[in-house]
């Protein structure tokens, strides 16, 4: 990728997820940047591409993050246990690939585009269908009940971590999950 593309995607990337992306503008990056305006419009002719870029990027991290969590779990309790575990790291700020937790990236932006069928807001509903299968695809007995059951757990764990300020909210779904496995 090329150098100043990456640099650009890296800086919005890190302002869009501290302080929103409609809070954001175009300045503000080439300012904290130092790039040209024009080299800017010459890699993303629109904010809405920059974006889709910077949430490519995000997914792409989290994903490879989220992955690796769940490689080798013996069943689907480790599985879970896993899950749990990670986000628990992540909302205390112990994952540094992914920076100083400020909520899912993608909720966060989906929530400023109310258009369900805008590209922006796709984008964000396919990371959400790309971990829903990462966690499928781990499952070692597979079972839709119990897939969806976690995905839901997960993502109100991530929200209440961050709206609530609950760094133990992946603990607290994970004691959940086990109530459930324990009927």
């Amino acid at each position: 990728m090329n150098e100043k593309r990456q640099h650009l995607l890296e800086t919005a990337l890190q302002l869009f997820y501290h302080y929103g992306v409609q809070a954001v503008g175009i300045n503000e990056i080439l300012k904290t940047s130092g790039i040209a305006k024009k080299t800017l419009y010459h890699h993303f002719p629109s904010k809405d591409e920059l974006v889709i870029a910077a949430l490519s990027m995000r997914d792409e991290r989290y994903c490879a993050w989220f992955e690796g969590l769940l490689v080798g779990s013996a069943s689907n309790d480790e599985l879970a246990e896993r899950i749990f575990n990670g986000l628990s790291q992540w909302f205390n700020d112990e994952v540094g690939s992914l920076d100083k937790f400020r909520g899912c990236f993608f909720i966060n932006t989906s929530a400023e585009y109310s258009d369900a069928s805008c590209p922006i807001s796709i984008r964000c509903k396919e990371h959400k269908q790309r971990i829903k299968a990462i966690i499928a695809r781990h499952l070692v007995e597979p079972d839709e009940t119990y897939l969806e059951f976690l995905c839901t757990l997960k993502e109100g764990a991530i929200v209440l971590a961050y709206v609530c300020q609950d760094k133990q909210a992946a603990e607290k779904a994970y004691a959940t999950v086990r109530k459930f496995i324990s009927k």
